[in-house]
């Protein structure tokens, strides 16, 4: 059966974007995926050609649509379905990087540090 246009909920989860329709749902109504530059509905309509930008952690990717899909299907079947832009994959390498470079903290705030933390956000307000 070939189909003409998928639902955007049912296509992120057939492609391995989320683990369920419903994270994947959830990730479309909190403004996390947008379709050709456009908020996307959980009933948008996926048609071959589209371009999806989406949201997984820290990384943001932006992706062709290249086949539709009901069903979720092996990880090689799913990687089928769309290809990431180069630009993407060039901007979301440059941004690890970065993060790589960056010295992080593992420790958590004393108790000094925390008051200062709250005195200053209640200061932005």
């Amino acid at each position: 059966m070939v189909v003409d246009s998928v639902r955007l909920d049912k296509w992120l989860w057939a492609a391995r974007f989320y683990k369920t329709r419903s994270l994947s749902k959830k990730a479309i109504d909190g403004g996390k995926v947008h379709c050709d530059g456009v908020k996307g509905k959980a009933n948008r309509q996926v048609v071959i050609g589209m371009q999806i930008r989406l949201m997984q952690g820290h990384q943001q990717k932006t992706i062709d649509v290249l086949a539709l899909s009901e069903h979720r299907g092996p990880a090689k079947v799913a990687q089928s379905l769309y290809q990431e832009t180069p630009e993407s994959i060039a901007k979301r390498e440059e941004l690890l990087v970065q993060r790589q470079s960056m010295p992080m903290s593992n420790t958590k705030p004393d108790k000094k540090q925390r008051r200062q933390i709250h005195k200053f956000l209640r200061e932005q307000d």
